[in-house]
């Protein structure tokens, strides 16, 4: 059976998004794979209570039976799509989880009460490899900046492995990036690189894209704690040496590791845990403001 990539096109419909990913799709299906292309415009996005579900379980489908996905979107306000924002709150939170997927499933075995009240999906702990395809008008970098580091946080709860991204400029007219063929032919090598990977676990699936400066997610967006430094990406940690020269220090603290996700889960537990026992003097405090109301309606 041959292996599975779906594309999501996060962008118009035959938009500039779309032809890359058509580019990066045509390519893997070359190699072998059996692909499709998702509208992420045709999906009903349930933002509302009462709102069907259908598509989302429909697209959560899709998902959980791949091997393989590639996003592309437009780059907005130097950010992805609102549309995948919105998605990746919905569909890619906790019930996405790897370790809360593990615990969970840990509790249906064990006969005992489960750690949350979320859904487990099985599925969830398949290999899953990834890769970014993002265009924007802009050429100039810091147009773009939170584009990569936001679909890296769509890859987190899975632990998809990212193998390849690349963002493209001068698209700022409808559908004229095919005006550069060397875009089309790196959407391509794009969706090669990624049908080479497909079934990998992660400890096995090989980055192949350009290098960045943190070792795990290949970005180089960094935030600095005087000399402490932390990827603004995945949180990957280490220290500014002499000529800015970072040393990474604790790459388990990538929030794309399975050792950080246990840690993050644990925590979330104890916090809410400690809670449980002050519940009557929270809602004694909160009731204070309960009761102040300057809330208007449209």
């Amino acid at each position: 059976m041959n292996q599975r990539l779906l594309g999501l096109g996060c962008g118009d419909s035959r938009g500039s998004a779309e032809i890359l990913l058509k580019s990066a799709l045509r390519s893997a299906q070359d190699t072998g794979a059996s692909v499709e292309l998702v509208r992420l415009q045709d999906i009903r996005l349930p933002i509302e209570p009462g709102d069907s579900d259908r598509d989302m379980l429909w697209l959560w489908e899709r998902l959980a039976e791949s091997d393989g996905v590639i996003l592309s979107t437009p780059v907005i306000s130097r950010s992805i799509s609102p549309r995948l924002k919105m998605l990746g709150d919905l569909l890619l939170g906790p019930n996405a989880d790897a370790v809360a997927t593990e615990e969970i499933l840990a509790a249906e075995r064990a006969g005992t009460p489960a750690p949350i009240p979320l859904r487990a999906d099985e599925r969830v702990l398949a290999p899953r490899v990834t890769g970014f395809l993002a265009v924007g008008g802009s050429k100039a970098p810091r147009w773009r900046t939170l584009t990569l580091p936001l679909m890296h946080v769509l890859a987190f709860p899975m632990r998809m492995s990212v193998i390849d991204q690349a963002e493209f400029t001068g698209g700022g007219s409808p559908r004229s990036i095919v005006l550069d063929d060397k875009a089309i032919e790196r959407a391509a090598l794009l969706g090669q690189r990624v049908a080479t990977q497909l079934g990998r676990p992660p400890h096995e699936a090989q980055y192949l894209g350009e290098p960045g400066l943190c070792p795990m997610c290949h970005l180089s967006v960094i935030v600095l704690h005087g000399v402490a430094v932390e990827c603004a990406t995945c949180g990957a940690a280490g220290e500014l040496g002499e000529q800015g020269a970072v040393r990474w220090t604790d790459l388990d603290a990538c929030l794309g590791s399975m050792a950080e996700k246990r840690a993050h889960f644990t925590e979330m537990l104890e916090t809410g845990g400690a809670h449980v026992a002050q519940r009557a003097r929270i809602e004694e405090l909160a009731a204070d403001l309960d009761a102040y109301d300057p809330v208007v309606h449209p």
